[in-house]
């Protein structure tokens, strides 16, 4: 799996863990739990790629380290 950022927080409006992936647009997940909203997350990530590839569109590379710093 490719390596990128999952930034994953708590959604009051929703009353869930909401997880995004900033580095591809509009890449984000939900989930009761904090685990739940990771895999939900690896599972829109891959599926962001293949249809990024299937449409021939970029995909942008990993950046590898934090993109924001608290």
């Amino acid at each position: 799996m490719e390596k990128y950022e999952i930034i994953i927080y708590w959604s009051e409006e929703d009353q869930v863990f909401v997880a995004e992936v900033p580095e591809l647009p509009g890449c984000m997940a939900h989930g009761n739990t904090h685990e739940t909203a990771l895999n939900n997350a690896k599972d829109a990530l891959r599926l962001w790629i293949d249809t990024a590839l299937e449409c021939g569109d970029p995909v942008p590379a990993p950046k590898g380290c934090r993109l924001v710093y608290a």
